[in-house]
């Protein structure tokens, strides 16, 4: 007899942990929406503001030490829970911040918690596909990417009514509340791969494998290309394709409404083709597309080839998270920190590049990006596709 949806356990749990994903989004992006306030309340210089969010970042890579220690004492479910329970509290906090200091404080310590959330909601998207034998970890990567449009609709709305940023923020920690006690009951107490139990056992921490290595390499070329577009593509609609106004924002909507609609559907291209080709394709897909658009010029082929981004880039971070948890809570959590560094420092060094000659030359190190990330999956063992 077919098992109803509503006490289906792979639903059950696939909502749940989407809960997770969608709560980072949105409390990411709530903090962002509400960064030229913050400045104008602080009194920040626009230097100030770039380490305010540096910290986060900073903080996200500190992680990385602590991460793999707590996956092990209380489980990626708890770890899930108690993080985005802190997270609340640090946005709160973000708000009745009174000084400078204090805010680089909290960012610091918010990045701390978003990397542990991180690794923590991939362990459980991971330990899902694999209990169930069912892929899922693209359509949980879009939840995050829903929780970020949530969060900028709350902020435009907030803005109408209020300029309070504790108003806003305590909205905001009420919608993360209620998320994270919808995620309690369906998280998954998964047990860990065999190689980590054994390493457990041993006493010891092993250095990254070989693999492991190029997963961080894989990682660290897509979230530069992500991260990179997302700050980038209207900066190059306006002053490269000469846009106007009211459609330079449009390249920012193209590349991540076309992740969204791809993170939907990927799953199913990850179960026909495998995780490997999905990858290789699909990045090379991105690469070709922002080539062609730089080369060409224009709006229409800066559309057409944000688009190809957009699509081609989708799946490589899920994918990636999935093949890293295979391997344990050590390579996920450096595999997640290596994510964060792309994240970091991939946005200020194409600023750089463009200062020294152009922002044409600058996305076009996000297209050399895009190829690297497509050989570096070549050294990867993946999941293979669906017989």
């Amino acid at each position: 007899m077919r098992v109803s949806r509503v006490h289906d356990p792979f639903l059950r749990s696939q909502l749940a942990i989407a809960a997770l994903f969608c709560s980072l989004g949105f409390q990411y992006a709530t903090w962002a929406a509400r960064i030229p306030a913050i400045k104008v309340e602080l009194g920040l210089t626009a230097a100030e503001v770039g380490v305010l969010l540096m910290a986060a970042g900073i903080g996200a890579v500190a992680s990385f030490p602590l991460v793999p220690v707590l996956m092990k004492r209380v489980g990626s479910a708890r770890l899930a829970l108690l993080s985005a329970l802190c997270l609340t509290v640090l946005l709160l906090a973000l708000a009745a911040a009174p000084n400078y200091p204090v805010a680089l404080l909290v960012m610091g310590v918010d990045g701390v918690f978003v990397g542990c959330l991180n690794v923590a909601m991939n362990a459980q998207g991971a330990a899902l596909e694999s209990r169930h034998e069912r892929n899922t970890m693209a359509r949980l990567h879009a939840t995050f990417s829903g929780g970020s449009l949530l969060a900028a609709l709350l902020a435009s709305g907030m803005n109408a009514a209020t300029s309070s940023i504790v108003a806003h923020f305590g909205v905001a920690a009420v919608i993360l509340v209620l998320l994270t006690a919808a995620a309690r009951p369906g998280l998954l107490s998964e047990d860990a791969p065999a190689e980590e139990k054994e390493r457990k056992a041993r006493g010891r921490w092993n250095l990254p494998s070989r693999m492991t290595l190029w997963m961080c390499c894989a990682m660290a070329f897509g979230t530069v290309t992500e991260g990179a577009m997302t700050d980038w593509s209207a900066l190059y609609m306006k002053d490269v394709a000469k846009a106007s106004a009211e459609l330079a924002p449009m390249g920012i909507a193209v590349v991540s409404g076309m992740m969204v609609v791809a993170r939907l559907f990927a799953d199913g291209w990850r179960s026909r083709w495998g995780d490997g080709r999905v990858v290789l394709l699909g990045s090379a897909l991105a690469a070709a597309g922002l080539a062609f658009a730089l080369v060409s010029g224009g709006v229409v082929p800066a559309l057409i080839g944000f688009a190809c981004v957009g699509l081609g880039c989708a799946a490589v971070t899920p994918c990636v998270y999935v093949a890293a948890a295979k391997q344990g809570s050590d390579a996920l959590a450096l595999v997640a920190a290596t994510g964060t560094t792309g994240l970091l420092a991939g946005p200020p060094f194409i600023g750089f590049v463009a200062n020294a000659s152009s922002l044409v030359w600058g996305l076009g190190v996000v297209a050399a990006a895009a190829v690297l990330v497509s050989l570096c999956s070549t050294q990867i063992r993946w999941t293979p596709a669906s017989s």
